[in-house]
């Protein structure tokens, strides 16, 4: 196919109308921008716009003939349901372009409500397999808005593969976690990083330190801080890699920022565009960019994971601090005990279920032993333990059952299309007698609805903030689903009295604060080598941050890295206020045997009515750091006021 300058489309941002008009002046196809709520970008209440400016931007553009895209790509809470579809009527009124979704709540509205606008995927759904975007374009979505961990060849085959319209971030703030799957803002300050509040705790000291030891491996530095995204030198490989949308980040920035990013990357798309064959870089262009950069750039993860050097480490080039690190909240703060004595508890007083989830298969048969009544298996497995073979898994199924109780096989969170294929082997080769199938993506749920008649339970990786999303998930198939770890006790009690599916709530364990791709051993580990030392990454190691916070991470067999919240989620004093749920969860994938079996004890005895209280003074010497999450605040603020 021979490239036009309609072959790809520079994408745009725009906080406000001035800055709308210069991307439009300075050539952009298309710009996103956000409502008064609903986005990803809700800081400021000088940004954004309202319905009015809304309608004159769709009209404004479309007179220029450049495209609008509306952002309404933020988590939504069971309390602004009423108010988004109220939005979405609006929004099918003035007819932007296509609107950009996280949540799946919005897409069920948008079937409901006959809501006759395109819908991009959001960054934010983390989007890494060909079946989630299969199964998106069913529900009407058009375009996909790929996880940053994916390198170009990647894209390419996904693009290939799906025919689906890909667009890439080529310029500007990056996240370090994976997109949607970063809760340690919700957590800590009530602000939610998926609700468009992110407080940047990736953007803060920390020291790299070996857990276990205490020892210092690298003193505090800004190890989160990833530099800007600047694809300006690597163009071709864009285009040629089936990317349809350039998208420049910065919808908080001014307008000038704005023309002089949308004018800079114009000038060179079109000249490649003129002439492949002779094209060559710029350099005065790049060389007025790069001096007028806010933090230094990388390419992120498109030709490999990023080292050292794309890690803004001094913090020097911070344009603002969003933040400090602050001390979690404990279990028994003054706040944590006030919100849960005054707010009533959920309207079902039906005991709930135990349920573990597992790091191995003892693991699994000490909770059993100990009282659950579900276990979860598999999934991600945390060096130095490794993956259960299909023996151990088998014997574990026939344990558990020999005990009448159920077993789950859990699925990783995160799956590339290499991730799909191993689990699609597994399906095919183990007749194993599971209860049901934990899927953490809408691919892996469409590749064990393919593969299997198994009961699918959603994760909590679906971030579940609302019974209109519960819904969706009903539609396709699923039994159960995890409530959001960023819910507040009020927004839990709300989603679990009115979701059609029955709702699970962690209640205790080593909780995720973020999911990354980068590789901790290469950018802080002094002397590591992979092929000469790869049992280093049997050490626990973690990061400690400026309020004497020590965030555990583990790696798994993916090569992912996992950085947990500083304190043990304990809600076993106020057990008895989440009665109703389905099932109350506990996190063992940090504990050995012995220590799942004592946590479950306490449980089992909170949910049957039996006193705990020596085994938990017990308890509370070996694990000091035992803490709330988010239960110190009435609400996970959300994108209304």
């Amino acid at each position: 196919m021979t490239l036009t300058k309609k072959s790809v489309e520079l994408l745009a941002p725009a906080g406000n109308f001035d800055a709308l008009k210069a991307a439009v002046d300075a050539g952009a196809d298309a710009v996103y921008l956000g409502g008064k709520a609903f986005n990803m970008r809700v800081h400021r209440t000088d940004f954004n716009f309202s319905d009015d400016e809304l309608k004159a931007a769709v009209d404004f553009a479309h007179a220029r003939d450049v495209k609008i895209y509306v952002t309404l790509n933020n988590l939504i809470s069971t309390e602004e349901l009423a108010p988004l579809e109220k939005f979405l009527a609006f929004l099918d009124e003035i007819q932007p372009d296509a609107i950009l979704v996280q949540d799946l709540a919005v897409i069920n509205l948008v079937r409901k409500l006959k809501i006759k606008i395109p819908m991009h995927a959001s960054v934010m759904m983390n989007t890494h397999n060909f079946r989630t975007i299969e199964l998106l374009k069913t529900f009407g979505i058009t375009r996909v808005v790929v996880g940053r961990e994916l390198s170009l060849t990647e894209v390419s085959l996904l693009k290939a593969r799906t025919g689906i319209e890909v667009e890439y971030f080529m310029h500007g703030d990056m996240c370090f976690a994976e997109s949607g799957q970063c809760i340690h803002s919700g957590v800590v300050f009530g602000q939610s990083g998926n609700r468009g509040r992110c407080m940047k705790p990736c953007r803060w000291a920390y020291k790299f330190v070996d857990e276990d030891t205490g020892e210092v491996l690298d003193d505090f530095s800004c190890k989160l801080a990833l530099n800007d995204m600047c694809m300006f030198r690597n163009i071709p490989d864009l285009i040629q890699a089936g990317v349809t949308s350039f998208k420049i980040e910065g919808r908080m920035r001014p307008p000038e920022f704005v023309r002089r990013l949308v004018s800079t990357y114009r000038r060179e798309i079109d000249a490649y565009i003129a002439d492949p064959t002779g094209y060559s870089v710029n350099e005065k262009i790049f060389a007025e960019l790069y001096d007028n950069r806010v933090r230094d750039f990388t390419t992120t993860f498109a030709f490999g994971k990023p080292t050292v050097k794309d890690i803004g480490l001094t913090g020097e080039r911070e344009p603002k601090i969003f933040s400090r690190a602050v001390p979690e909240a404990k279990f028994d703060d003054a706040a944590v005990k006030e919100i849960f004595a005054s707010e009533r508890a959920i309207d079902c007083h039906a005991k709930p279920k135990l349920s573990v989830r597992a790091a191995t298969v003892d693991n699994a048969r000490a909770a059993i032993s100990a009282g659950a009544d579900i276990v979860y298996v598999g999934g991600e497995i945390f060096r130095p333990d490794k993956p259960q073979s299909i023996d151990a898994l088998k014997s574990a199924v026939e344990f558990v059952h020999a005990a009448g109780k159920q077993i789950v096989l859990s699925t990783p969170r995160t799956c590339k299309d290499k991730d799909c294929a191993e689990l699609a082997e597994f399906f095919t080769r183990a007749e194993l007698n599971f209860d049901g199938v934990t899927v953490g993506n809408l691919g892996t749920l469409k590749l064990v609805r393919e593969l299997t008649d198994a009961p699918i339970f959603a994760d909590v990786s679906f971030n579940l903030f609302n019974p209109v999303a519960a819904e969706f998930l009903q539609g396709l198939g699923v039994k159960q689903a995890v409530a959001s770890l960023e819910l507040s006790f009020a927004q839990i009690r709300s989603l679990v009295e009115r979701s059609p599916l029955p709702i699970e709530v962690i209640v205790h364990g080593a909780t995720e604060s973020m999911i990354c791709d980068h590789d901790f051993a290469k950018l802080y580990l002094r002397g590591y080598d992979e092929f000469a030392t790869p049992d280093e990454l049997n050490r626990h190691f973690a990061l400690q941050d400026e309020a004497g916070e020590v965030h555990s991470l583990r790696v798994d067999q993916f090569k992912r890295w996992h950085i947990f919240f500083g304190r043990e989620l304990c809600l076993l004093p106020y057990v008895e206020k989440f009665f109703g749920a389905a099932a109350l969860r506990i996190e063992a994938q940090n504990f050995s045997p012995e220590r799942t079996a004592q946590v479950v004890k306490l449980y089992r005895n909170a949910i049957d009515g039996e006193n705990f209280s020596a085994d938990f003074d017990a308890y509370k010497k070996i694990a000091p750091k035992l803490g709330a999450g988010v239960f110190r605040f009435k609400q996970s603020r959300n994108s209304i006021g």
